[in-house]
Order: structure tokens, then C-alpha cells, then sequence
């Protein structure tokens, strides 16, 4: 098991350096092919000693090779969580289907904080084949029936939120939410059902309400990014489901 995590952690780290760079050229509009990687200062074409994650940014003290730029501590920084996170999603399920949609839901954390807090957008290049993995895993675990339902679930939670968008653009004369996050509450009502989906909106809500706060104290202007903190509630739900469901059945009187 200690090997496994461990594996899990180096694995995390390649996965880690690999979507910081898609992400930033999908944002950017950008061919996630050509040219390959390199230094953003001086076009420097990295050598693969110069691509292992963390140990290569450790060893050239944080600068290009060639340069000697200070390079961006957002890559050692997303390879070390995405290890962390891929080694813990197999502590807490273990050898299961969930440890597989806990690494997706890892790397739909991962690559949301990047995109949406440096872009303010959510992609569908990583939505969409997140969504049809969950659902192929699921199909696995369960079967067909439940496949369906759950479809039909995420659906309800992503019409609820488009619904909840739609008033807050007319009531705000602007953008209140992104459609990044009603697509990824699609896949909230696809994992957590209808109860634990609202409960996830109702989350990742209070999870934001400090950082908005302090985004008026400071009278920072502009939209606030959401998928960050939805993301991050999905991720606790699913991992504590048992535990909101037992919650939420007691308010409910079930």
C-alpha cells in the first residue's frame, strides 16, 4: 500500500507539470502540441532531464538552464499538490472505483484553480472528458439503471443552476455566473445525486463567502471566479458522502 502511494504521488507529479501546461495554452488559445515545451523567456527547448517534475526546478535553483530567469513557482507548486492529491484519493478509498473518480475530481481541482483564478474560465476540453470518464467508471460499478439516473440527476442540478444564472444576469445586468460552473454542476448532480447536489451549491457558496469578503474589503472590482470553490466542495462531499447524508437525513427528519 505505502508503494502504491508513493507511485500514486509520481504519477501525480508528471500529471501535475502536464496540465499546468495545457491548461495555460488553452487559455491562451495556444497548440498544445507545437512547440514543444520551452522557456517562455528565451524559447530554450526543454531536454528531458529538464521536464522530471520537481526534482529538475529543484536542481536548476528555480531558473531556466540556459537564461538563468527566474521561472514561475506555479509549476512545482501544481506538480507537488496533483501528487499529494492523486496519493490521497488511494489513503482514503484504497483499491476501489472511487480512488479512479477521486483522481479525476483531483484533476478537475487542479486544473480549475489554474484556469479559473488566472483566466476566469472553466474548459470544456477538460469538462467534457472528465464527465465521460465518471460515467464510463460508474457504468462499471454499477450498471446501466444507475448510469441513467445519475444522468438525469446531473441534469436537474445543472438546470437548477442555469436558472439560478439566468436570474442573476438579469437581476445584475451582468455575468453572475460563469457557464463553466452550471456545466460543472452537471457533473456534481452526476456523482452526489439530487440532494447532495444542492447541498453542494449551498458548500461551495460558504466556502467563497471569506474570499469574497475580503475581495471587498481590499474593493477589488471585477467578477469573482466560483469554480474553484465548487470544485472543492464537490470534492469534500464526495469524499465525506456518508457522513452530509447521514447529516442531512436528520434536518430532514428521514
Amino acid at each position: 500500500m505505502v508503494y502504491i502511494t508513493i507511485l500514486l504521488f509520481v504519477v501525480g507529479t508528471f500529471f501535475g507539470s502536464f496540465y499546468a501546461c495545457i491548461v495555460n495554452r488553452l487559455c491562451k488559445n495556444e497548440s498544445i502540441i507545437k512547440p514543444g515545451s520551452h522557456c517562455e523567456n528565451c524559447k530554450h527547448r526543454l531536454t528531458w532531464y529538464e521536464l522530471i517534475p520537481v526534482f529538475s526546478y529543484l536542481i536548476q535553483g528555480g531558473k531556466c538552464r540556459k537564461c538563468r530567469i527566474k521561472l514561475s513557482k506555479e509549476y512545482i507548486i501544481t506538480e507537488i499538490v496533483t501528487g499529494l492529491l492523486f496519493a490521497l484519493s488511494f489513503i482514503i478509498f484504497e483499491f476501489s472505483y472511487n480512488t479512479l473518480i477521486m483522481i479525476i475530481l483531483s484533476s478537475l481541482l487542479v486544473t480549475i484553480f489554474i484556469s479559473d483564478f488566472k483566466y476566469m474560465i472553466i474548459l470544456d476540453e477538460i469538462l467534457i472528458p472528465a464527465a465521460i470518464m465518471l460515467v464510463i467508471i460508474l457504468f462499471f460499478q454499477y450498471d446501466i439503471q444507475f448510469v441513467l439516473w445519475s444522468l438525469l440527476k446531473g441534469l436537474i442540478i445543472f438546470v437548477i443552476l442555469l436558472v439560478v444564472k439566468l436570474l442573476g444576469d438579469k437581476a445584475y445586468k451582468q455575468e453572475s455566473l460563469g457557464w463553466g460552473d452550471v456545466k460543472l454542476s452537471f457533473i456534481a448532480g452526476l456523482l452526489l445525486g439530487f440532494k447532495l447536489g444542492l447541498v453542494y451549491l449551498f458548500v461551495g457558496a460558504f466556502i467563497a463567502l471569506p474570499y469574497g469578503i475580503i475581495l471587498r474589503l481590499l474593493k477589488k472590482e471585477g467578477v469573482m471566479p466560483f469554480g474553484p470553490f465548487l470544485i472543492t466542495s464537490l470534492s469534500i462531499i464526495f469524499i465525506f458522502s456518508s457522513t452530509f447524508n447521514y447529516i442531512l437525513n436528520i434536518l430532514l427528519g428521514v
